[in-house]
């Protein structure tokens, strides 16, 4: 699938969807964004366009013509249950409308605690927090539609994100920029464990070489992670390009990251559930994908110095 005529529709303008742009266009693909403003920066080369992705004719429209969609769309905490499964069913009715292939970002919540045991594509979605067992019936959803030949589906899961473009993340705007500037860096739970982390350029290759294998349909797939180092190991890498060592200050509870203005009154209360994954190791095992695609995820150094340069410019 590289021809360039074949256009590859984005839902979603946030860190995934810009980087996945980025990619696309590299490989010469013809690539549309959708955001819900149709306004926005997004690389040369994109169209960007306004669309509302819970109006199901609106999806099925923008969707006339696409080779692939991906849904790149994030909602906040709170809105889940209400927001994310009208978009799955308009995204897999838009793209099955238009003979399309449908990939997914999706998160690592479905697998719930795991006792430090390697994420793989076999680990069983056994999570008991309610933003985990949404994640799984909608991953659920989203491979039934798959079974039943409605639509061609690959779901690419993630750990927590880092690199150009994202701000939202633990790794993101509470710590490359403290750590330009000298001053403190924020960490979660015990960051002497081993805890997956994924760059961004990396997930966005994963997707783009989902969107372009039939094979890859029908699965979920865990995209190229470096082994999982630990949180302190990160920030001695991160010293090291600065040339100075970091200050630590340690979250160790939601509570904790409410009260040093790290969480919101709102999102302390979503996240509470999900705190978990910082007080046992999160280790993702991509091995799968990297021997199907022959493909390695970026050396971890090298990622957090094009991360670092990415907020320098910011900066500027």
């Amino acid at each position: 699938m590289n021809a360039p005529e074949e256009l590859h529709l984005i839902f979603g303008t946030g860190p995934v969807g810009i980087s996945l742009a980025t990619e696309l266009l590299k490989q010469g693909k013809s690539v549309r964004l959708v955001n819900r403003s149709g306004h926005g920066q997004v690389p040369a080369g994109a169209e960007l366009v306004a669309g509302d992705a819970s109006q199901l004719p609106l999806v099925q429209d923008l969707c006339h013509g696409a080779a692939v969609v991906y849904n790149c769309t994030h909602a906040p905490y709170q809105h889940w249950p209400e927001v994310l499964p009208r978009l799955q069913e308009n995204l897999i009715e838009g793209a099955a409308s238009a003979g399309a292939r449908l990939v997914v970002i999706d998160t690592l919540y479905l697998y719930g605690e795991t006792q430090g045991q390697p994420m793989t594509e076999a680990t069983p979605h056994l999570a008991t927090s309610r933003k985990g067992r949404l994640r799984a019936e909608l991953a659920w959803g989203y491979l039934q539609a798959h079974r039943t030949g409605k639509v061609q589906v690959a779901l690419a899961r993630a750990a927590d994100f880092f690199g150009p473009q994202v701000l939202n993340s633990f790794l993101g705007q509470y710590f490359f920029p403290s750590a330009l500037n000298n001053q403190p860096v924020a960490t979660m739970g015990d960051i002497d464990l081993p805890h997956s982390y994924s760059y961004m350029p990396d997930i966005a290759r994963g997707l783009a070489i989902l969107g372009d294998h039939e094979e890859a349909m029908g699965r979920e797939w865990l995209l190229p992670v470096v082994k999982a180092p630990t949180t302190r190991e990160v920030c001695l890498l991160v010293g090291k390009a600065l040339g100075h060592p970091l200050e630590i200050l340690n979250v160790s509870s939601v509570e904790q990251a409410r009260e040093f203005g790290v969480f919101d009154e709102t999102f302390a209360y979503e996240y509470k559930e999900l705190f978990y994954q910082y007080l046992e190791p999160q280790i993702v095992d991509s091995s799968l994908f990297e021997q199907t695609f022959t493909v390695k995820p970026t050396p971890l150094a090298e990622a957090l110095q094009h991360t670092i340069h990415w907020y320098q410019e910011q900066a500027r």
